[in-house]
């Protein structure tokens, strides 16, 4: 069955390569001609895909990266797993719908469309839907088939991958469900059906929404602890005996990627647009996260005049400027506000991330560095923002002065915690 696969990224990606894998002839399609370029010559644009597994689909010929939209005609089914990003707080749709009018012009009778791509309830019906009917002539549920299947891929996670993670699965209607249904059991080990496409959704949204709630809630607290005379990383520890009734979410320098910083605010600009009420709560966690940054730099700040040392030329040390360890994806990485609000304060910042190789657009006083004994014990202190397994965090604690560690990996006289 020939399928397209819309976006080569942390989504597409792993699915085109999965589908290759299990003998669909799969069409990777991308505006990124860089990306196509790269994917051609086999190397990976995803942390869950090694280069070797490109490489053997592209030499079976099962997998096409291309950039041209002719190279999707004649598919049965397409999936939309394409960019959905916020412009001045709202989303942005247009990749969705850039998307649709690539595809549309190729629509044959019988064919299935999957939208994958996060986004708020209504989009599959009120904006994906037009779109290809318009361009095409065809109407959907009569001539083609189109269902909405949330993508859940967690990048660097070795344990829940896109084939045994569940599949939310949902059709405009019970033929589509079932034209879904079977791609996606022929792809992961479970699929989950949800009764319509709004539900499905608001599921996605709801899975983070859930997420930044909680994690702005430990947040909030790890602010006050100090002032509690307590510790938040303990009360945690101890909360999370109890085998019912809670969860444990950890604190940390603020939320990133794709979905947390994003997702929620999906959910309360369409409840906004749709009600003319607020969703407080997400709205509260979204102020919350988002201040964390600059909550790390005050903390720092503090640290640094007990030592009779401003931050202005100090050299400051920061692990990690991916958002999550043990990758290198720094989209919406709560660690670049960090190093852009230090350099702004005048601080001799020095990063070092063993992941990330792509340019991270700072100030000139931002440099690259390596962790070493020496620059651990030259620096005026380090910050551990994002905990890599590649870090020798006994280096840092023999050898630093000082340490601020956001996410409770070290100890000793020399380090504080978040």
């Amino acid at each position: 069955m020939r399928t397209a696969i819309l976006g080569q990224g942390y989504v597409g990606l792993p699915l085109a390569i999965r589908a290759a894998k299990v003998g669909y002839r799969v069409v990777g399609f991308d505006t990124d001609a860089d990306r196509v370029k790269r994917l051609q010559a086999a190397e990976s644009s995803s942390p869950d895909v090694p280069a070797e597994q490109v490489a053997m689909v592209l030499a079976g010929g099962l997998y096409v990266p291309t950039a041209c939209p002719e190279d999707l005609a004649g598919f049965e089914v397409a999936v939309i797993a394409v960019p959905t990003p916020l412009r001045d707080g709202a989303p942005d749709l247009s990749a969705i719908e850039h998307a649709g009018l690539a595809l549309a012009p190729h629509l044959q009778p019988g064919c299935l469309i999957i939208l994958e791509s996060t986004t708020y309830p209504g989009t599959t019906d009120d904006v994906l839907r037009p779109v290809l009917e318009a361009a095409s002539g065809l109407r959907a549920g009569e001539d083609f088939h189109l269902g909405y299947s949330p993508e859940r891929i967690d990048p660097g996670n070795r344990i829940w991958t896109l084939q045994n993670t569940p599949k939310v699965i949902s059709g405009i209607d019970d033929a589509s469900l079932k034209a879904v249904r079977n791609f996606y059991q022929s792809l992961v080990d479970t699929v989950v059906e949800v009764a319509t496409v709004r539900d499905a959704e608001l599921a996605k949204l709801l899975e983070n929404t859930f997420r930044q709630v909680n994690i702005a809630l430990v947040n909030e607290l790890a602010v006050h602890a100090q002032q509690l005379g307590t510790d938040i990383w303990s009360a945690l520890d101890a909360a999370s005996t109890k085998p019912f009734g809670f969860m444990h979410f950890t604190p940390g320098p603020g939320v990133g990627g794709h979905c947390l910083p994003v997702d929620p605010t999906y959910l309360s600009w369409q409840v906004r647009r749709q009600t003319g009420r607020t969703l407080r709560l997400v709205e509260v966690a979204n102020e919350v996260n988002t201040a964390m940054p600059a909550y790390i730099v005050q903390r720092l700040n503090d640290a640094l005049n007990r030592k009779g040392r401003p931050v202005n030329g100090s050299r400051i040390l920061l692990l990690g400027m991916a958002y999550k360890p043990n990758t290198g994806d720094i989209r919406n990485s709560p660690s670049i506000t960090i190093a852009r609000l230090l350099t702004g304060q005048g601080a001799r910042v020095e990063i070092v991330d063993p992941h990330v190789d792509e340019p991270l657009d700072l100030d000139a006083r931002a440099s690259s560095s390596q962790l070493t004994a020496n620059s651990a014990a030259e620096s005026d202190a380090v910050v551990l923002l994002t905990d890599h397994d590649a870090f020798d965090l006994r280096l840092v604690e023999d050898h630093a002065p000082y340490v601020l560690d956001c996410r409770a990996r070290l100890s000793g006289a020399n380090v504080e915690r978040l």
